[in-house]
């Protein structure tokens, strides 16, 4: 399959690959036939740094270009804008905007569900060190900067401010991301994260969500976690899903609170996820 001219992979590794990776692809396949060295920016960048994109567009290479450079190639979006010394980096020979520029770009321009997607990831990366650990002041710090960033530019600030005012770390899956977002759509307004309940044994529990104005819990479940071998660590499917139903029944019974789980078909929108939280007797309130 052909990516670029001269440029080509294997057709099979492309229909495996997940789409970040074929967003990577893309960009480094205009890295080797480009005249100029190209600095990859908004969803590129965001790919080569790793970060997990929602409904990921692996067709076109974003750079940003000094505004006297000439029209861009097929398949290239680029980006009008200034970069300063610190606004680039290099990953695996590739290179793209910083992360803090990264995040920024995207909250710019993005949609907010997207937008909201890679800024928690980029703030997990960096600040959460394990398991309930999560250093508050310095995600603060990154947001700060990425808004600094944002203010160079004439567009799209408000849009900025408002993803970074709402982006969280302690997300753990893009999954949870859109799900933040959804909980307030429907009009949970205190939602706290990874939060904290005694187990059975030294360490707690994490509940992905705490409702806590329906005092309620709630957890993304992505099907993911039953076939990820990195996730089972060895064990089997119906092992890890008994381990969660044994875990679910604990926090249930010791918290008396309602709990409910959800996937992405229930994330398609507000009315949906609300739907499905009804079924377990959860409302925002009136």
């Amino acid at each position: 399959m052909r990516l670029r001219l001269a440029i080509y992979v294997r057709a099979a590794d492309w229909k495996a690959a997940k789409p970040e990776a074929r967003v990577v692809a893309r960009g480094r396949a205009l890295a080797l036939t480009a005249a100029a060295r190209p600095v990859a920016s908004h969803e590129t960048a965001a790919a080569a740094h790793g970060l997990p994109l929602y409904r990921a567009d692996p067709r076109r290479v974003h750079v940003i270009a000094p505004d006297a450079r000439p029209g861009a190639a097929g398949g290239v979006i680029r980006h009008r804008g200034e970069l300063t010394d610190d606004d680039v980096v290099e990953i695996d020979g590739m290179t793209v905007t910083s992360l803090a520029r990264t995040v920024s770009d995207i909250a710019r321009t993005a949609s907010f569900e997207q937008a909201v997607t890679v800024a928690d990831a980029a703030l997990r990366r960096q600040f959460v060190s394990g398991a309930g650990e999560y250093d508050f002041d310095g995600a603060e710090r990154f947001r700060q900067a990425s808004l600094v960033i944002a203010q160079r530019s004439a567009h799209g600030l408000t849009r900025a401010r408002r993803v970074l005012d709402f982006a969280d770390g302690r997300a753990q899956l893009p999954g949870e991301s859109i799900s933040r977002i959804r909980l307030r759509e429907i009009g949970f307004r205190v939602i706290e994260l990874q939060v904290p309940v005694p187990g059975r044994g030294i360490h707690p529990y994490f509940v992905d969500f705490g409702l806590e104005d329906a005092h309620a819990f709630g957890e993304f479940d992505g099907a993911i976690k039953y076939v990820d071998g990195k996730i089972l660590d060895g064990r089997t499917s119906s092992q890890v899903f008994d381990e969660e139903k044994q875990r679910e029944d604990w926090i249930r019974g010791t918290t008396q609170r309602p709990y409910a789980r959800w996937g992405w078909p229930h994330l398609t929108t507000a009315a949906d996820l609300r739907t499905r939280l009804e079924a377990f007797r959860i409302q925002p309130p009136r």
